[in-house]
């Protein structure tokens, strides 16, 4: 009976000593083997597109692109691709995005050592995975909002307002935008315009902060 291939994984992160060490995590492993890598969401979707991967493994915050924003799009680009999310914030808003983008799994940076190789299994054997110690406070936390009848909280703005929002705050103009993502910079304006009124801030410093505490772009 011939040899399973191995897991060919994307490896997504804007910080390289972080891939590397990743790296060596993953390619230690005789049924994992990660054949690209990418420094921000937007090379992820392209790295993914281009490499014929199983699994990607994204960080959250990356430049131009985050990783739940690169889930999203991979999600609806290559809906049989597993992603897992590697992060250090141990945040269950993060959590529950990242499902809803699209993510199997959610593995904490801090103990990638001892979880992301099990959590690489589970996901391209379709299982959810959850760093151990979150199931709880995860559950508890949701149960919580649907009895005082809140349920998840609701996205405050649209996807594209959210990508336009990111790159604004990383110092990007209406025209740079518009050529990132297709469009043109008066539509880019016109988004932008309604993020001002939307959060009710003044300026691109305004939206900056914002951008941070959404954990869009990093201080």
């Amino acid at each position: 009976m011939s040899a399973r291939p191995p897991i060919r994984v994307l490896l997504a992160d804007d910080h390289t000593l972080v891939r590397r060490g990743v790296r060596l995590i993953l390619d230690g492993e005789p049924d994992l083997t990660v054949v690209a890598e990418a420094g921000d969401g937007a090379e992820a979707v392209a790295a993914a597109r281009a490499n014929e991967v199983d699994l990607a493994v994204l960080d959250v915050a990356m430049p131009r692109m985050t990783g739940l924003q690169a889930a999203r799009e991979l999600s609806r680009r290559l809906p049989e691709l597993r992603i897992l999310i590697l992060t250090m914030y141990d945040n269950e808003q993060y959590f529950f995005e990242a499902l809803k983008a699209g993510a199997c799994g959610y593995v904490l940076k801090s103990v990638a050592d001892r979880d992301l190789v099990e959590a690489c299994r589970a996901a391209v054997r379709d299982e959810p995975f959850i760093y151990p110690g979150a199931e709880r406070a995860l559950v508890r936390s949701y149960l919580d909002r649907v009895e005082g009848g809140g349920g998840l909280p609701e996205r405050p703005i649209t996807e594209r307002e959210e990508e336009i929002l990111k790159l604004v705050a990383e110092g990007h103009t209406s025209k740079e935008i518009g050529e990132l993502l297709f469009i043109s910079a008066k539509t880019v304006e016109r988004h932008r315009a309604n993020l001002l009124q939307k959060l009710g801030v003044r300026d691109r410093l305004e939206l900056t902060r914002y951008a941070i505490r959404a954990g869009l772009i990093e201080p």
